[in-house]
Order: C-alpha cells, then structure tokens, then sequence
C-alpha cells in the first residue's frame, strides 16, 4: 500500500544520499570546486527529500492506524491479529529487502572506487 510506498522511498532517498556522501568523502583533492558544489548541491536537496519523506510517513502512517481502527471493527481477535501481524511483517520485509540491495549497491560502488584507484 501506502506505506510500501513511503518506505520504499524513504530507502531509495537514504541510499541516494549515502552514496553521495561517500562520493564526497573520496573526491580527491584534485577535484574541481564545481564537482564538490554539485555534490554538496545534490547532499543537500537529498537531505530535505528524506525529511519530507519522513513527515509523509508519518501522515501514512496516521491514516494506516484509522484504517486498522475500522478494520478492528469487522474482523474477530484472530484474524484481526492475523491482520495486524501481515501489515507488520510486509513493511518490514520490505525495508530489510530494499536496505540489503541499498548495501549491495555501496558495496559494489566502493570496490569499484577501490579497482580504479590501484
């Protein structure tokens, strides 16, 4: 739903965002003053796509609780615990998911980084 959404975004931001850190920590000292502008540029309108990010889950977040209320309403203990276990675990998986494949891709950009500088 909703939340995948927002979380998956919030994941794909934060990524975004480590990489450009890590790609301002290994400009070399030769690197144009427009290279690291751009970069503080980019560090910087990441920074507040996350915050907004994070202020939408929030808002996610408040509706998913008034759907659950209502959902609370129609099913018995149970499934309403079987419901509430489901919604749990999918945003959950998701986020280790797409925190894995953000890792893989810093992994991957920092043996790169590596490779060309030997």
């Amino acid at each position: 739903g909703d939340l995948d959404k927002v979380v998956n975004l919030l994941l794909s931001l934060s990524g975004r965002l480590a990489r450009v850190e890590n790609a301002l920590n290994s400009l070399g000292p030769r690197a144009s003053a427009e290279d690291k502008l751009a970069l503080r540029e980019k560090k910087r309108q990441l920074a507040a796509q996350l915050e907004d990010a994070k202020e939408l889950k929030e808002h996610v977040g408040r509706r998913e609780k008034a759907v659950g209320a209502m959902v609370a309403r129609y099913l018995r203990d149970e499934h309403l615990q079987d419901y509430q276990h489901f919604v749990k675990m999918k945003s959950a998986l998701i986020t280790e998911q797409r925190e894995l494949e953000e890792k893989i891709k810093l992994g991957q950009e920092q043996l790169r980084c590596l490779r060309e500088s030997l």
